[in-house]
């Protein structure tokens, strides 16, 4: 392992000196966060649009570097894009999914499996046949901090996918302990799935597991691809080539396809999730407990509302 030149990178394999410039400097964009969550891009609105969680809030930065409220939540996480350009959130206090239509008024995508209330809805992605693939830990009812105390209804913690046709929800795995961030390769045909049980289970995992998808969204594999040596994965994201970028205790983790560490993006808070933006989608935006991040890297994200 060497480190760039500039002490912002750990370079540990040299795949990783073509993904970012010793010369970039990270910059922080707002630090008046409870606990950054969920950054999502708006391509044709040129800003990012990311949650507060514990403040009940979704946040706004413009190209001028203004921030502003973008509306009040009910402990809204993740966030998405779905085909049509809307936004697409999990909500821990209403332990749903939910999409806000172009007139600001609220459709609730799901919120229930087998007849009982999810557990908390914690990160979304759209795939592009419409359908929507979200992860369901216990988080948000595990206190008063980020949702409403309560005990589960459902039996496991798992990932569902919603009919693009039908809207009906299906559970596709439920061997996890605290299923977090999801993202699709490239083509589609993996799905990478976060477990963070480690942040409340002393034996717990940390690591990003990779599946093969089949017709209809059936899942196979599920064997660990990369696993977290300091804190736990949460939210994600992939870029062009299939490289996996992804959050952890000491900053963000660049990964390959094959699960070999390239390096490190060191942040000076624990990080939660990150998305790509800007006009060529290679900057990534970096959302880490307090403050919202933003660095310029060397590679484009696979920009999946």
């Amino acid at each position: 392992m060497s480190e760039a030149s500039n002490q912002l990178y750990e370079i540990h394999d040299d795949r990783f000196r073509f993904l970012v410039f010793g010369t970039e400097t990270l910059v922080e964009h707002y630090s008046d966060c409870r606990w950054a969550e969920g950054p999502v891009w708006f391509e044709d609105l040129d800003c990012l649009i990311w949650s507060d969680i514990p403040n009940q809030r979704m946040l706004r930065l413009l190209p001028d570097g203004h921030v502003s409220l973008f509306r009040t939540t009910n402990f809204v996480n993740g966030n998405t894009r779905d085909r049509q350009g809307r936004i697409v959130s999990c909500e821990h206090g209403g332990r749903r999914v939910i999409r806000t239509e172009y007139d600001g008024t609220i459709t609730v995508i799901a919120d229930r499996h087998d007849d009982r209330r999810l557990n908390s809805p914690n990160d979304v992605v759209v795939k592009s046949d419409g359908s929507i693939w979200f992860t369901d830990p216990s988080y948000g009812i595990q206190s008063n901090y980020e949702g409403y105390r309560a005990t589960p209804e459902q039996p496991t913690c798992n990932v569902y996918r919603v009919d693009p046709a039908m809207g009906t929800v299906a559970m596709m795995a439920n061997d996890f302990r605290m299923p977090n961030g999801l993202a699709f390769s490239p083509d589609e045909r993996k799905l990478y799935v976060a477990d963070s049980g480690a942040t409340h289970f002393p034996d717990g995992p940390h690591h990003i597991r990779a599946f093969d998808v089949g017709t209809n969204g059936k899942l196979s594999g599920g064997g660990v691809l990369y696993t977290t040596d300091v804190g736990v994965p949460d939210g994600f994201r992939v870029d062009a080539d299939g490289n996996i970028w992804t959050s952890a205790g000491d900053g963000v983790h660049c990964v390959a396809a094959d699960g070999t560490l390239l390096g490190k993006i060191r942040i000076p808070q624990v990080v939660a999730n990150l998305t790509f933006g800007g006009p060529r989608r290679n900057r990534l935006f970096i959302a880490a407990t307090k403050s919202l991040y933003s660095v310029y890297v060397g590679a484009a994200g696979v920009q999946r509302p």
